[in-house]
């Protein structure tokens, strides 16, 4: 085990973290950047004594166990984590489940969007967080799991998604099972799918492969009527989550009337001029 690459990795990743990116105190006595050691070994839920050991490399050999546990404490993303196993010359484990935080410069782009709905989710389709807009045409979104939505509900086959879109949740789930075998909510998920839709069944036997792409979607909103929408996908591959950015084409009648609920939306959350517009909802869990 190369010790002082795994010691000098520790310090760099601990270094660049910020307090309040953890929800802790910044504190005014911080002679370093990033956290502390003790706030670190807290988190990991290990000894101050054995943390420092190992960014002295003068550590034992940590377990699978410890690594995961400074994995998440670090918020390394899949990359790191893995380089991080190689460093202490392990073989990775798999994740325990899809990452359901949200990085703070995702949030802060789908509220910089006024006139474009966004929601971000993870690998099983989770919505784990939304902008105001998104939550004005789609509806409530806490604790929405678009799989869910898609085959276990009487208005998911028929809320005016591109056919394709079933077969783009199949391949996408197949390679979260794929990549987070263990984890209990997908098992869950996938169970119940299989189960109770014939749809989703048939689709998993058949085992397409379909990638993210450009989708018109044309619901029936209950206010604005028949609408007209695009969805795009942006991947953010550090955590294993996607944005779906719902737009309309310049100039119609649907762009005119997402305009018109985004003007509702900022007079009703009333934000200062140069803000992000309304809140954000995020669920605050990691791992599975």
């Amino acid at each position: 085990m190369p010790q002082r690459e795994l010691a000098r990795f520790l310090r760099d990743r601990r270094e660049l973290l910020r307090p309040a990116d953890l929800g802790l105190p910044a504190g005014t006595r911080r002679r370093t950047p990033g956290l502390r050691r003790e706030e670190v070994a807290d988190l990991a839920g290990m000894s101050v004594e054995y943390y420092a050991r190992l960014e002295q490399a003068r550590g034992p050999h940590p377990s699978p166990g410890i690594l995961d546990a400074m994995s998440t404490a670090l918020r390394l993303t899949p990359a790191e984590r893995i380089y991080l196993f190689r460093l202490a010359d392990t073989v990775p484990t798999a994740p325990a489940g899809p990452t359901r935080t949200v990085r703070p410069y995702v949030r802060e782009l789908i509220c910089r969007l006024p006139d474009t709905a966004a929601v971000v989710t993870a690998a099983n389709y989770d919505v784990v967080a939304w902008n105001p807009l998104a939550e004005a045409l789609l509806g409530p979104q806490q604790g929405r799991n678009l799989a869910r939505r898609r085959f276990l509900t009487p208005e998911g086959p028929h809320a005016g998604t591109a056919p394709e879109f079933a077969e783009i949740v199949v391949t996408r789930l197949r390679g979260a099972s794929v990549r987070y075998p263990h984890d209990p909510r997908l098992a869950d998920l996938l169970g119940d799918l299989r189960t109770d839709s014939d749809e989703f069944r048939d689709l998993w036997e058949a085992n397409p492969v379909r990638l993210p792409a450009h989708q018109v979607k044309r619901p029936e909103h209950p206010e604005l009527g028949r609408l007209r929408l695009n969805c795009d996908v942006l991947a953010v591959p550090e955590d294993d989550q996607q944005v779906v950015f719902i737009t309309a084409d310049e100039g119609s009648p649907t762009q005119r009337a997402l305009r018109e609920l985004a003007r509702t939306v900022s007079a009703r959350v009333g934000p200062e001029p140069g803000e992000a517009v309304g809140r954000v909802g995020a669920t605050p869990l990691a791992g599975g």
